[in-house]
């Protein structure tokens, strides 16, 4: 997809973070923008902000857990434009913590949202814009969480490690059918967005039952340094939209530590070696062709 001006583009967790950014670059190529978000005030905020300028912009309050808003979802953007180009599935959540003490709603939580939402999405749309008949693209929001594994964030690595996974099969899938649709999966490294706070978002039925503990503190202090240096999430939905305009299915970062981590996990596959951990902060200097075009 090279030309996106008129087309229409639906963005999910479009009110904060990657998702609102997402948005601000597709308004910018003159696109048609369905925000999707479970927060409703940040929501209405970021839909006026977008559409100062005059560009067509429509807010959805949706809860991609739920099969029935993200059909109405699927149903208002179809009703009000005729077609969907852009599928951004971005709404993610985060929590922190060892595999046995992260209780039964942490697990459902994460996964109702990171997983289950990305495939209630797929499901309500994908078949919608196969029948449109125009060109579409879908871009699943992972994270380089789903190319590695550290200690104390399980829930999270799992659920990401999954969203590459679906891409991955989509990818094959609409190939196999000759549907002009095609795939990304964002994979991004530390960008500056308040997942960390993603707990104000969390329903009554999937309470934090679990007591706070030493791993989940330190998580979350490491992520709140973290956030210090991180990448600006424009400069994420850039990176988004030129993959996007070259059809190339992972979008990762350049030289950044979590490309190594990732190169050493795979050759650790290769050669049957046992996981050993590594932080980003360690990461020596990338090796010569260890780079990866973002």
């Amino acid at each position: 997809m090279h030309d996106f001006t008129g087309k229409v583009a639906v963005i999910t967790g479009g009110a904060s973070g990657i998702g609102r950014a997402l948005g601000e670059r597709a308004v910018a190529e003159g696109m048609k923008v369905v925000l999707a978000d479970v927060e409703e005030a940040p929501l209405a905020l970021a839909a006026a902000e977008l559409g100062s300028g005059g560009a067509p912009v429509l807010p959805v309050v949706t809860d991609v857990t739920s099969t029935a808003e993200v059909e109405s979802l699927a149903e208002r953007a179809f009703a009000e434009y005729g077609q969907v180009n852009l599928l951004c599935n971005n709404a993610g959540v985060f929590c922190a913590g060892t595999v046995w003490d992260c209780s039964d709603d942490d697990w459902r939580w994460v996964f109702d949202v990171n997983v289950f939402g990305v495939a209630n999405c797929l499901r309500s749309f994908i078949p919608r814009m196969i029948e449109s008949g125009e060109q579409g693209y879908v871009v699943n929001t992972s994270s380089m969480a789903g190319l590695t594994s550290m200690p104390f964030v399980a829930v999270y690595h799992a659920s990401k490690h999954a969203v590459v996974a679906m891409s991955e099969c989509l990818h094959l899938e609409l190939s196999f059918k000759g549907a002009d649709i095609r795939v990304s999966v964002l994979c991004p490294e530390a960008v500056s967005t308040n997942i960390n706070g993603a707990e104000r978002n969390r329903p009554a039925s999937r309470s934090a039952t679990g007591a706070s503990n030493d791993e989940r503190q330190a998580v979350d202090d490491a992520i709140d340094q973290a956030m210090v240096g991180a990448v600006s999430p424009t400069a994420i939905a850039e990176r988004t939209f030129s993959a996007v305009r070259a059809e190339r299915f992972y979008v990762l970062p350049g030289d950044d530590p979590w490309v190594y981590l990732a190169h050493r996990r795979m050759a650790g596959l290769r050669d049957r070696e046992n996981p050993t951990f590594m932080s980003p902060d360690e990461v020596p200097t990338l090796p010569v062709g260890m780079k990866v075009v973002g």
